[in-house]
């Protein structure tokens, strides 16, 4: 029966053919074929001098990989033959049926075709780096199917990734997809913000008869909107540390000229931005419509309320709701 192997070509065995010259012992570099000698294990070496089979340590040394010496000078002309065995065991494989571990690294020069879940561990801890001109990553073959990077983290997951049905990028909570979106990017390229803090509250009740030279927390009984569920009892919590925009408008009915001023009052819990307001007109009026803004320095738990004060006159001057005129707002900007 043939051999159905892999052939001497394929690298399991090196032959090493040298001529000596009077006396030689030291045999390195190219042999009479131009082939430079070396092996890994001297004992896959065999040496030989006119055929005869030498006993190594007696006969000969081979210890540096690419030198072999005899003890004994070689006569003129005499052959000196290495024959390196490649050594080769059929438990430092990995089977292509049942799978298996590569201890070294792999290269390869074509393309790496991968099936199925994938598992990096190990040097991955050292980043994965793409080199090349126009290094791309590409997640998906174009096919009408989501596709997401997932970071699995000890207490949080969080991902990246196609909405394909929207066209949209997300970003979110969770390791599924739009289980809980912080941030999506549409095919236009508009970008909202699902839990992003944001609010608007009015007042639909009138407060009648504002007492005189005292802080009045202004009541707001109804939610337009409160998208991260930060409002209640009058009052906004900030839920993370930030920069917020804050904003409130006030109309207030009869108005005493004689009062020496009005008060809309944005009140947080590290300071007040106040909008003052001097009634000073020739009589009474219909109303005032102030408006109060600021980009508030607000810490995790700080509250803002609303609050209005007049100062002196009579107390005739209402606070008017209708769900239009009066009302508060904030969102975070950072």
């Amino acid at each position: 029966m043939p051999y159905l192997g892999p052939g001497i070509d394929n690298g399991y065995r090196s032959r090493f053919i040298y001529t000596a010259t009077a006396g030689q012992t030291s045999f390195s570099g190219g042999d009479s074929q131009g082939i430079t000698l070396t092996y890994t294990d001297s004992e896959y070496l065999d040496v030989y001098q006119n055929g005869v089979l030498l006993v190594p340590g007696d006969d000969y040394a081979a210890t540096t990989g690419t030198t072999v010496v005899l003890v004994q000078g070689a006569s003129l002309n005499d052959k000196v033959e290495m024959i390196q065995y490649q050594a080769f065991g059929v438990a430092d494989t990995v089977s292509r049926a049942d799978g298996g571990a590569f201890g070294g690294n792999i290269s390869t020069s074509g393309t790496l075709a991968v099936t199925g879940a994938s598992t990096l561990t190990g040097g991955i801890a050292n980043g994965v780096t793409i080199n090349g001109t126009t290094p791309t990553l590409t997640i998906g073959d174009a096919g009408a199917e989501d596709a997401k990077i997932v970071f699995d983290g000890n207490a949080q997951d969080f991902h990246i990734g196609l909405d394909d049905s929207a066209d949209s990028l997300i970003i979110g909570k969770g390791s599924t997809l739009g289980t809980t979106t912080s941030m999506a990017i549409n095919a236009d390229g508009i970008i909202t913000k699902p839990l992003q803090p944001a609010f608007l509250v009015t007042k639909t009740s009138n407060r009648d008869n504002l007492p005189i030279g005292a802080d009045e927390l202004v009541a707001f009984d109804t939610e337009v909107f409160d998208q991260n569920a930060d409002f209640a009892s009058n009052t906004f919590t900030a839920p993370v540390t930030g920069k917020y925009f804050l904003s409130s408008t006030i109309r207030f009915d009869t108005f005493d000229t004689a009062a020496d001023y009005y008060i809309l009052k944005i009140e947080t819990s590290n300071r007040n931005y106040i909008k003052i307001t001097n009634p000073k007109f020739p009589a009474d009026g219909n109303f005032l419509h102030p408006t109060a803004t600021v980009l508030a320095d607000m810490d995790a738990g700080d509250t803002a309320t609303i609050q209005v004060n007049q100062s002196g006159g009579t107390a005739q001057t209402d606070v008017i709701g209708n769900g239009q005129y009066t009302n508060f707002s904030g969102y975070l900007v950072a």
